[in-house]
């Protein structure tokens, strides 16, 4: 790519944004050597890597990558025999094994929905004796052996550590015992050169003995190691030149162990490089409300940006207009026009940066819907590149510019192109800028050329492939909106904006006067257009607000409606309920009262009769409507039936209408063929029967959370879930939408704790992506 447009674009600058979500500096690092590549297949692997990283963080926004240690130099040391790591090194290593081992299982259990993620865990060195090795040798914290390396090294620092207290002790002894007359007040033993020594007054030198090895900056004192220390402390020093050897005898000892896994620990540190890369591209994406663009053939498909933002600009406290860009088959160069300061330059500077961003494997900040190319190069002429030491004029400086365009675009590449013509005689500027417009647009190159030269907007009517656009403006409050407007060209306004700066009057009298006809009827109809299309866009806004009331309302009443039937049907249920209840309390009646006494019993029955007759016609009515269906089930006298809502078996007598006339000891009831099951089903169902009657169970393969605060999500979560296992569904799906994540995260901490939950997961594309998790039911 060409480096000069990625530096016009300051694309290094929004890499360095991108590098500070990375968790390590070699994975910062491996973001600011991102570049945009030509291939569309690399590109498209690229953007799939990060897509899932992306799906992997809104699953777990807690995951990230462990700390990656320095040690690619280390790691290069290892080809060379006989190379030695230090403590610190060493210390790299295993925190390189443990990494890797967080990394594994954390992606691996989600390798068949995260399979690039997955594949790059699958191939990280997995090496726990070699772990442990490092683990029991090498302390973390101050990057030393510890005593446990080796038991030489273990009796070394004993014995080190037992001679240095001797060595103290004998030391603050002779202090002590020193004369006031030579005697350092509040003196303590200290180390001069390696040696412990104590202070003494410069005139008692000869009363201590030993030997010197400092003084202090007034002369004063003098730092001894007596005689009686001298020893003691040529012991010592053996015992840390044998602790050295015996160090460097393990450091070399543990490199060896290394050295036969050196290419694998290189591809593991390689591995984990590029996944603390993916994280940081993956959390700069959700951060900024990034998306993946469509790759798509310009040629077949055009070019399609929406809601796109400047990268630069998003991390400032300004406000952001976003910019919607559309280029249909056919169309590939856009010529904006329109006055200073309103946009043009950060416009096409937005475009470069989403290809750049893009061909990188960088979400760029453009919304759902967008498809952009895989452009070969990307060119730009962007800013004043005026140098004296170069004795380079501005003008001068864009025609090498655009010199390197004319002699490197070829039909896939892009071309940014600013001020067109400008900073030099506007007549010249004009053919020139003519010609490379004409010249690029004839090789089908998608350009983006800004101008203020009125004389290009007519190149539209000479090449099919050019299209004119403006940016819009308020000419009342004279400030721009940053709303590209294609199929016009733009206003420049120099004349207004002179006004409101204060020019007099008579000077802004002449310059109008100075106009053509041409150039104020010009004027007068892009005004005119610009009006229009005012009008039209406030009538759009509001038509499209009476759309969104429309909608609102239109939701309201269906929840309305939707909570009355669902009170009708609790109403119901009800009422069945205390139907059923009376009616098993009088079947027991009428059986005591059967026992007791026979003419009583006959008296019970018709009064019993009577009233069942009546609830039995309340239950009849109660279930006209859901069992309508079932009214013409075929009962033949004599077959043997269960009625469900008494739970007793009975015999049909006759068919009467739509009922079935039925014998149950001795009473004869007329009731709905609804109520009533062949005996000969399987006893199965006459016992699931007779153990449960209560409400219809309401199960749904899907439940719709969204709108809702968490706790009330997961009652209705849960309700859901018992219809759902009652009913025998194997899967449920939940509608959280994608949101804060509340909802999302609420879903799955209940899935994780309800042990009826076999696995859950997000949707996939078609299902409703992140919006919507799956529920596993056992």
């Amino acid at each position: 790519m060409n480096q000069h447009a990625l530096d016009a674009l300051e694309f290094e600058r929004v890499l360095e944004i991108i590098a500070g979500y990375a968790t390590s500096e070699p994975g910062a690092e491996a973001v600011r050597a991102l570049r945009p590549v030509p291939d569309g297949a690399a590109v498209a692997a690229a953007l799939d890597e990060v897509d899932e990283m992306v799906s992997w963080l809104i699953r777990d926004e807690s995951w990230a990558p462990p700390v990656i240690p320095e040690i690619a130099g280390a790691l290069d040391r290892l080809a060379v025999e006989g190379s030695v790591w230090t403590e610190g090194e060493l210390v790299g290593a295993l925190r390189l094994l443990r990494g890797a081992r967080d990394v594994r299982r954390a992606l691996l259990p989600q390798a068949s929905q995260l399979t690039r993620l997955g594949g790059l865990a699958d191939g990280l060195l997995k090496d726990e004796q070699l772990q442990k090795l490092l683990q029991e040798s090498v302390d973390e914290d101050n990057e030393t052996l510890k005593d446990s390396a080796s038991a030489e090294l273990k009796r070394l620092r004993r014995s080190i550590r037992s001679v240095r207290s001797d060595l103290v002790r004998t030391l603050e002894s002779l202090a002590r015992a020193l004369p006031e007359r030579i005697a350092v007040s509040d003196a303590s033993v200290t180390i001069r050169n390696g040696r412990y020594c104590i202070p003494i007054r410069r005139e008692g030198r000869s009363d201590v003995g030993g030997i010197v090895h400092d003084e202090s900056a007034s002369r004063a004192t003098l730092f001894v190691e007596p005689p009686a220390a001298i020893e003691p402390m040529n012991h010592l020093r053996e015992l840390h030149i044998s602790e050295t050897r015996e160090v460097e005898r393990i450091l070399k000892e543990l490199t060896d162990r290394l050295r036969p896994r050196a290419a694998e620990l290189t591809d593991t540190l390689e591995r984990l490089v590029k996944l603390d890369s993916l994280f940081a591209r993956g959390r700069y994406a959700l951060k900024r409300g990034c998306s993946r663009p469509q790759l798509v053939d310009r040629e077949g498909q055009g070019y399609r940006v929406v809601h796109g933002r400047h990268p630069l600009l998003l991390e400032t406290s300004e406000p952001l207009v976003p910019f919607d860009l559309l280029m249909n088959p056919g169309e590939h160069t856009i010529l904006v026009t329109g006055p200073n300061a309103g946009g043009k330059t950060v416009l096409i500077k937005a475009v470069g940066l989403v290809a750049t961003m893009t061909q990188s494997g960088i979400l760029p900040p453009v919304g759902p819907g967008s498809a952009v190319p895989v452009f070969s190069g990307i060119f730009a002429d962007i800013g004043d590149e005026q140098s004296i030491e170069a004795s380079l004029s501005t003008f001068t400086a864009h025609l090498r510019n655009i010199q390197v365009i004319l002699e490197e675009a070829v039909p896939d590449s892009l071309c940014l192109i600013d001020e067109i013509g400008g900073a030099t005689d506007p007549v010249e500027g004009t053919a020139l800028a003519r010609a490379v417009l004409l010249e690029l647009a004839d090789r089908n190159c998608m350009t983006l050329a800004t101008s203020h030269l009125g004389e290009l907007n007519s190149l539209s009517a000479e090449h099919p492939g050019i299209v004119n656009a403006g940016l819009a403006f308020d000419a009342e409050r004279m400030q721009p909106l940053y709303r590209l407007i294609k199929g016009r060209p733009g206003r420049s306004y120099a004349l207004a904006m002179a006004r409101r700066v204060g020019f007099p009057e008579a000077v802004l009298e002449v310059a109008t006067a100075a106009l053509s006809q041409d150039d104020v009827d010009t004027a007068r109809l892009l005004a005119d257009l610009e009006t229009k299309e005012a009008e039209l866009d406030e009538r759009i806004a509001a038509l499209e607000r009476k759309e969104r009331e429309l909608s609102q309302r239109t939701e309201s009443l269906e929840r309305d409606q939707e909570e009355l039937e669902e009170r009708r049907r609790e109403l119901e249920i009800e009422a069945h309920r205390k139907a059923r209840e009376y009616l098993l309390e009088a079947r027991k009646k009428l059986d005591e009262a059967m026992k007791a006494d026979r003419e009583v019993a006959r008296e019970a029955r018709r009064e019993l009769e009577a009233r069942l007759r009546d609830h039995a016609q309340a239950l009849r009515e109660a279930d006209e409507g859901r069992v309508a269906d079932e009214r013409t089930a075929d009962f033949e006298s004599g077959d043997l039936v269960w009625i469900t809502s008494l739970e007793r078996e009975g015999r049909v007598v006759e068919r009467r209408g739509p009922d079935v006339v039925v014998e149950m000891g001795g009473v004869k009831l007329q009731l709905a063929p609804g109520v009533l099951k062949r005996r000969g089903e399987p006893q199965r169902a006459r016992e699931s029967a007779a153990l449960f009657s209560g409400p219809e169970i309401d199960a749904r393969p899907e439940i719709d959370l969204r709108g809702l605060l968490a706790d009330e999500a997961r009652l209705e979560l849960i309700r859901a879930l018992d219809a759902a296992l009652q009913a025998g569904l194997a899967e449920l799906r939940v509608i959280h939408g994608k949101g804060t994540g509340v909802l999302r995260e609420t879903v799955a901490e209940h899935a994780r704790s309800d042990r009826r939950i076999k696995s859950h997961r997000l949707g996939a594309a078609w299902e409703g992506g992140s919006g919507v998790t799956v529920l596993e039911l056992e």
